[in-house]
């Protein structure tokens, strides 16, 4: 069948198989080549799109076991994150990261080592993964962690699926009084101001900025910054006495019935959305307030098949992360390069990070900017020089959202892939598994 992102670009034909138990993945993995899992189809490129066979990961679902004294939760990998959310929140545990959308399975949180708004406090999902179950290549089923086979381990989370196919998985939820987050947002008049609001948020658990991507000149980078905090029964209490303090995510979600027009998102309906947006954040500044956890973790999943927005083409999103000593000079190149292109980044997001904990991790300390730029003839020309300049800055892109990096842009980013690489050898992975960004990157 065609298979495609995220993004939706590219899209390859993949034979498909929907694994229904781990019982029948060894007998898979020993006797086909060109394989790669895929969970809900979230990564926004073709990382989890197989050469030759595609392993439907959404069957193995099922939630194995959960100790409430210490918050350790065992799951197979397909299970979604929105179930996690929907099953214990309303227990008073959330989980200790989580991306920009709860649409998204444990086997790829932990394959893409995914991060969040509290990365520059708690790290990525995979510092948080306890156990995992691999099989192997060869069919072999093993158990990795930090402290069982941990140099397979650090090879598999951020390893985007290419040491083997998680089955199962063990980490720790944590305790929270509600589900409601205390937000205080913070107005950036540039993008100066938008690093010194982050760097002023070191000691908050969650903090991310929007910025206006069409901004310039002296506003250049303007953003709005959200700071949060898990909010307690109290609080709750005062502020909003007829609330339930362990809400669900809403039950109904607007939708895009089909794919709009390729100039819905142009610079002129962009900026005007900017501006309103901002206006509406500055006007909520200063005082903090109460918001449920879904729109403040999850804003996007609000709007069912959002990526239409984009038309039949699709989107590359680029997300790059660069070093503190670079980044203001680095991140105001890239933003002055998008204004002057005239193109509209409908997304712009911008986090601290700290350190990555793994071979193939993503996060380094620094800033990373995210941006959704719509498939153009001339958008990869763009990106291309981007790219350069993250290159030059000594950063990096993430694996989970690239559709079309270089092999040398990668190898400049990812200065332990050699070595993920001879892990790869001695399992006899090279080749065995592979997806389409593994083939383009000579991963």
């Amino acid at each position: 069948m065609l298979l495609e992102g995220w993004g939706r670009y590219p899209r390859f034909e993949s034979e498909c198989v929907r694994l229904q138990s781990p019982c029948t993945l060894p007998g898979i993995m020993a006797g086909t080549r060109g394989l790669i899992a895929r969970g809900n189809g979230r990564a926004y490129g073709d990382a989890a799109i197989g050469l030759r066979l595609t392993l439907g990961a959404l069957g193995l679902d099922r939630m194995k076991g959960f100790d409430p004294q210490t918050g350790r939760l065992t799951v197979e990998a397909g299970v979604l994150l929105s179930d996690i959310l929907a099953s214990f929140v309303p227990r008073g545990f959330f989980p200790p990261v989580v991306p920009g959308t709860k649409q998204v399975t444990v086997g790829g949180m932990i394959a893409s080592d995914v991060h969040g708004k509290n990365h520059h406090r708690d790290g990525s999902f995979g510092d948080h993964v306890e156990r995992l179950t691999l099989v192997l290549p060869s069919g072999e089923t093993v158990t990795c962690g930090p402290d069982i086979n941990p140099d397979l381990f650090r090879a598999t989370v951020g390893g985007m699926g290419l040491t083997g196919v998680i089955t199962e998985a063990t980490f720790r939820m944590k305790p929270v009084e509600t589900g409601w987050i205390r937000q205080q947002t913070v107005v950036a008049d540039d993008l100066a101001g938008a690093l010194r609001a982050l760097d002023d948020s070191d000691a908050a658990t969650y903090s991310v900025a929007w910025i206006d991507g069409l901004s310039r000149g002296a506003r250049l980078g303007r953003s709005l910054i959200f700071v949060g905090e898990h909010a307690t029964r109290q609080e709750v209490a005062a502020e909003l006495p007829d609330a339930d303090p362990l809400p669900l995510a809403p039950a109904g979600r607007l939708g895009v019935p089909f794919d709009l027009p390729a100039l819905t998102l142009n610079k002129a309906s962009v900026a005007a959305f900017n501006e309103a947006y901002f206006r509406r954040g500055a006007q909520k500044s200063g005082k903090p307030f109460l918001t449920h956890w879904n729109p403040y973790f999850f804003p996007l999943d609000g709007v069912d098949r959002w990526n239409r927005i984009y038309g039949r083409r699709g989107f590359l999103q680029h997300q790059c992360v660069v070093p503190p000593a670079t980044a203001h000079a680095a991140l105001s190149e890239i933003l002055d390069r998008i204004t002057r292109s005239g193109k509209a980044s409908f997304l712009a997001v911008l986090k601290k990070m700290g350190a990555g904990g793994s071979l193939m991790s993503f996060p380094m300390p620094g800033y990373t900017l995210a941006l959704d730029l719509r498939v153009t003839d001339d958008t990869f020309a763009l990106l291309d020089e981007i790219d350069r300049i993250v290159v030059a800055a000594g950063g990096r892109l993430y694996l989970a959202k690239d559709a079309r990096q270089s092999r040398q842009t990668f190898e400049a980013g990812y200065p332990n892939f050699g070595r993920f690489n001879d892990i790869r050898s001695a399992l006899g992975a090279r080749g065995h598994l592979a997806s389409h960004l593994s083939s383009r990157l000579g991963i």
